[in-house]
C-alpha cells in the first residue's frame, strides 16, 4: 500500500509526539499531562479503564478536540497550528461504524471516496479494492442493515483507509465482536503496518494489546502510569511464580525448606492441597531446585513457572480491572 503523501513513515521518525496534553471538562481533568511517543511503522497500544482518558487523548491528537495545555505533533506537524495538514495524514475509526445503513457497502465507500476528492472511476476502483482487502466482496451489494456487527466494523475501518493514511487511530475497534471476527481484525491491523502505516490502538482487551502492540501506555485517571513493551510491563510488577505440588503431604515441610534454601526466597504453602508457591526472579534455578528435591527423595505431582499476566499488570498498576468505571 503506497501513501500519497510527501511524508513517508520510517522507523527513525515519531508518528506521534505528545507532551503534557491536558483536557478539561469543567472541573474534571479528563487528560492531565499525557506524554506519548509513537514510532512510525509500529502498533502502539493505549490501555486504561473506562473514563481513564484514552478516547479524549485520541480525539486531541486527531484534531477533534483542542488541548487546553501541552502539545501534540503528528509526523512533526502541530495538531493545533497545522490541523489541516494533520488531518490529511491520519485516519480515525471510532467504536461504532460511521456508515449509512440505507446504502450498500460499495455505495458507502464510493460516497466517502468522492467526498475525499476522488473521481468517479477512481472511487469505484478504490471501493472494490478495499472490499476485497477486508473480505467483504461477496457482500458488496448487500444493504448494510443485513450486515453483522463484525462486517460493519470492517467496513468502518475500510472507510477510514480510503485516503491510505500513514497514521491510523483505532479507538476500540473490536468492541463487541465475536472472537473469530476479532482475530480477522487483528490480521488486518497487522497487514496495515506491514504495508507502511502506523497504528495507535486504544483497547479494553488485554489480550488484544498483548497480541498486537509493540509498546503499550497504561492511562489511568488522565495520567500515563506505565509505558513499555508487554514484557517490560510484566517485569515491572513482579517476578515469575513457581508452583509445586508434592505427592506426599508428609514431605511438604521439607520440600518447602528446600525451596526456600535453593531459591533464597520465602515461599507460601497450602497444606490441604500440598502446594507450595514461591516468587522466582531467575527461572534457571528451577533445574537446581528439581535436582535438590530428587536427592531428598521428594516426589512431585506438579511443577509450573508462570509469568505475570497482563491482567495482573493492569490490576497492580491501576488498582482496578480494565472494564471498571464509566466512560
Amino acid at each position: 500500500m503506497k501513501h500519497g503523501y510527501n511524508i513517508e513513515p520510517n522507523n527513525g521518525d515519531l508518528a506521534v509526539d505528545a507532551q503534557g496534553l491536558v483536557k478539561l471538562f469543567g472541573e474534571n481533568r479528563a487528560v492531565d499531562g499525557v506524554d506519548l511517543q509513537v514510532k512510525a511503522g509500529s502498533i502502539y497500544g493505549v490501555l486504561g479503564p473506562n473514563g481513564a482518558g484514552k478516547t479524549t487523548t485520541i480525539r486531541m491528537l486527531a484534531t477533534l478536540l483542542r488541548p487546553d495545555a501541552g502539545t501534540g505533533r503528528i509526523f512533526g506537524y502541530d495538531v493545533v497550528k497545522d490541523a489541516q495538514i494533520v488531518r490529511q495524514l491520519i485516519g480515525v475509526t471510532g467504536q461504532y461504524a460511521s456508515v449509512d445503513e440505507a446504502l450498500s457497502a460499495t455505495e458507502n465507500l464510493v460516497i466517502f471516496s468522492r467526498l475525499l476528492g476522488l473521481g468517479r472511476a477512481e472511487a469505484k476502483r478504490k471501493a472494490s479494492e478495499l472490499l476485497e482487502e477486508f473480505g467483504l466482496t461477496e457482500a458488496a451489494k448487500r444493504p448494510l442493515k443485513n450486515f453483522s456487527g463484525g462486517m460493519r466494523r470492517r467496513l468502518d475501518l475500510a472507510a477510514s483507509l480510503i485516503a491510505q493514511p500513514p497514521l491510523i487511530f483505532l479507538d476500540e475497534p473490536t468492541t463487541g465482536l465475536d472472537p473469530r471476527t476479532r482475530a480477522q481484525m487483528w490480521e488486518t491491523i497487522r497487514r496495515l503496518v506491514k504495508t507502511g502505516s502506523t497504528v495507535l490502538l486504544t483497547t479494553q482487551y488485554l489480550d488484544e494489546a498483548d497480541q498486537l502492540a509493540d509498546r503499550i501506555a497504561v492511562i489511568d485517571r488522565g495520567h500515563v502510569v506505565a509505558e513499555g513493551t508487554v514484557d517490560e510491563l510484566k517485569a515491572s510488577v513482579g517476578t515469575s511464580s513457581l508452583q509445586l505440588r508434592v505427592q506426599q503431604g508428609a514431605d511438604l515441610a521439607e520440600a518447602r525448606r528446600i525451596v526456600n534454601h535453593v531459591l533464597e526466597v520465602q515461599s507460601n504453602v497450602t497444606s490441604e492441597a500440598a502446594k507450595i508457591t514461591a516468587p522466582m526472579a531467575d527461572a534457571d534455578r528451577v533445574t537446581d531446585l528439581l535436582l535438590a528435591l530428587r536427592e531428598a527423595g521428594i516426589a512431585l505431582d506438579e511443577v509450573s513457572v508462570q509469568k505475570p499476566t497482563l491482567d495482573e499488570v493492569f490490576l497492580t498498576i491501576t488498582g482496578q480491572g480494565v472494564n471498571e468505571g464509566a466512560n
